[in-house]
């Protein structure tokens, strides 16, 4: 993003021009994610979302939303969470080892498809659960920023983007912050931009989905009428594989 002069109050035009060089940018490669996606729902196949710090955000956007995948399981441990220690939820992303540990209890097959969330793409909790899918097979989708990876520390040895088998960019300058333009010390965007990818991920998937004439299990919101009726047999069939949905 930028610009010669920017003001407060231009701020929601800044953010409006970044989402539509996001969805300009990645239209292809949602387009391949969105088949990947189909082929797993149609081998009744899981949804595994990851991340890290605030890249939880958007794992929990994908999970148990209204008009959401039921397929998807989030993945997560603990000490990843900010909110349970900020100091050590930046360790624990830093650390080697842990990303294994979360997939061996979450179990990967070849039909499942991988989301990791991380701007950034460099720690190895990122990295290695894109390396540990990959090795057993499984298909892995990057939802990162390429420019932000190439200037950030190589901690892991590698980039989430070089291991993925597809990559979604969510174009967030090093550092995230975006306002003031011409030194951004506030207004993060990675959160805004990574969820706009995943509803738009969502649209084409529906659209697919209509195209081939394969059902979607999508859930509707607890808060309508009828919302928990149809909601019901979607958890009968995925609560043994999703213990989260419990």
């Amino acid at each position: 993003m930028t610009t010669d002069t920017v003001t407060g109050s231009d701020y929601g035009n800044l953010v409006r021009t970044h989402l539509t060089r996001v969805e300009q940018h990645n239209a292809a490669a949602l387009d391949d994610v969105a088949e990947l996606v189909l082929a797993a729902v149609q081998a009744d196949g899981t949804i595994l979302t990851a991340g890290a710090g605030h890249s939880l955000a958007a794992v929990a956007e994908t999970f148990y939303r209204a008009g959401g995948l039921a397929c998807v399981r989030p993945i997560y441990h603990p000490e990843l969470l900010p909110m349970h220690g900020a100091i050590s939820s930046t360790a624990a992303e830093r650390r080697s080892g842990l990303a294994g540990e979360v997939l061996r209890e979450a179990g990967l097959a070849p039909h499942d498809v991988l989301f990791v969330f991380s701007t950034s793409g460099v720690n190895h909790y990122p990295v290695e659960l894109a390396q540990e899918a990959a090795g057993a097979g499984c298909p892995v989708v990057a939802v990162t920023s390429v420019t932000a990876s190439a200037q950030a520390p190589r901690r892991a040895g590698s980039t989430l983007a070089e291991v993925a088998t597809v990559v979604l960019d969510n174009l967030v300058p090093p550092g995230d912050s975006t306002y003031p333009v011409q030194a951004p010390i506030t207004a993060a965007v990675s959160t805004l931009a990574t969820t706009f990818l995943w509803n738009l991920l969502m649209v084409r998937l529906v659209d697919k989905a209509a195209e081939t004439g394969v059902q979607l299990p999508l859930w509707r919101s607890a808060n309508v009428e009828g919302g928990d009726a149809a909601n019901a047999d979607l958890l009968r069939h995925y609560q043994t594989r999703i213990p989260q949905l419990g």
